[in-house]
């Protein structure tokens, strides 16, 4: 028998805001989401901090989705077959990137990592308590969050805060590039990467090249498995349909004089899949992201987003979810 877990996912929900998830709209988005083949759903709730050096986590009243959000988006993803991931996040109301939520480790300046946890650490146990009672497959204990991550000894009391409310799998959701660096993500079932890998350069955007990037992709992931003796995912990947944009998929800002190509995109999840998709340690996908509130299909050919709503990668997508 084949335990292996692979997720066939999408991310959906990300900065939706209070209610959305409750309409008919966002029904319509997951069921379209979800007619291509998924077999998981990562469901996002934001919480915030006011700056990056902000001790208090809260939420807001109409940037944080509700518990009946929560509630009604596992209940519609279930009926739709779906496994859920659950992912609390963290954002910055001064727009930091919340990979720059830090503090001082000198003796003078303790007490602050300390506050911080102990804000997070009720945070994440609140939802972790929810995704006991719904049911919800895995949850998400953090995304990029290159400062926290540092602090090993708090991580591994959250995590075993939440083993004791929550049953399901635990996934840690790291930044490319930080792959090697922690000293307690064996704590965790599986490790998430944000896969915002650049595969190609000025020289070539080709799909050849984008193969050859995703070979030395493939290198770093297996010093990853290999270190922490983990499955690996892809917690978040994907890039922009513009031009250029698979030399720095991580960018979300438009740049207007590029073209939009929907091609590259395309090729993209083509070469992404294709490199991963039979690796025994590699646990599968959570491509980002899908709006709550999607336009007409016909809106999306000036659309220069992530998500692949009404695109080719969209068919892309489809193809290996459905007939691999």
């Amino acid at each position: 028998m084949n335990n292996r877990l692979f997720c066939k996912g999408y991310t959906w929900g990300f900065f939706s805001r209070a209610g959305e998830m409750q309409t008919e709209e966002a029904e319509r988005s997951m069921r379209r989401l979800a007619s291509n083949g998924l077999d998981w759903i990562c469901i996002t709730v934001n919480a915030w901090q006011e700056y990056f050096y902000s001790t208090t986590v809260f939420s807001h009243y109409t940037y944080t989705q509700t518990d009946d959000d929560i509630k009604a988006a596992v209940k519609l993803a279930k009926s739709l077959g779906l496994k859920v991931c659950l992912k609390p996040m963290i954002n910055c109301l001064d727009g930091s990137w919340r990979a720059k939520i830090d503090f001082p480790v000198d003796k003078k300046c303790s007490s602050y990592w300390e506050k911080w946890f102990e804000s997070y650490n009720t945070f994440m146990l609140y939802y972790a308590r929810m995704a006991e009672q719904l049911g919800v497959e895995m949850l998400c204990t953090g995304c990029e969050m290159e400062g926290m991550d540092k602090q090993a000894d708090y991580c591994r009391d959250m995590i075993g805060k939440v083993r004791q409310v929550y049953s399901g799998i635990l996934m840690h959701n790291i930044n490319h590039g930080d792959e090697l660096n922690s000293k307690w993500l064996d704590a965790v079932d599986v490790i998430g990467i944000s896969a915002y890998y650049p595969v190609t350069d000025e020289k070539s955007n080709g799909i050849d090249r984008m193969r050859e990037g995703w070979r030395e992709v493939v290198k770093i992931l297996e010093a990853c498995h290999n270190k922490y003796d983990r499955p690996v995912m892809f917690a978040e990947v994907g890039v922009r349909n513009e031009r250029g944009c698979t030399m720095y998929p991580w960018d979300f800002q438009d740049r207007p004089d590029m073209p939009i190509d929907e091609d590259e995109q395309a090729a993209f999840y083509e070469t992404a899949m294709e490199a991963t998709w039979n690796i025994p340690w590699f646990a599968g996908y959570f491509w980002w992201d899908w709006k709550v509130i999607i336009p007409n299909e016909a809106d999306m050919k000036n659309d220069r987003d992530f998500t692949v709503y009404g695109k080719k990668a969209e068919k892309t997508l489809k193809e290996w979810y459905v007939n691999r």
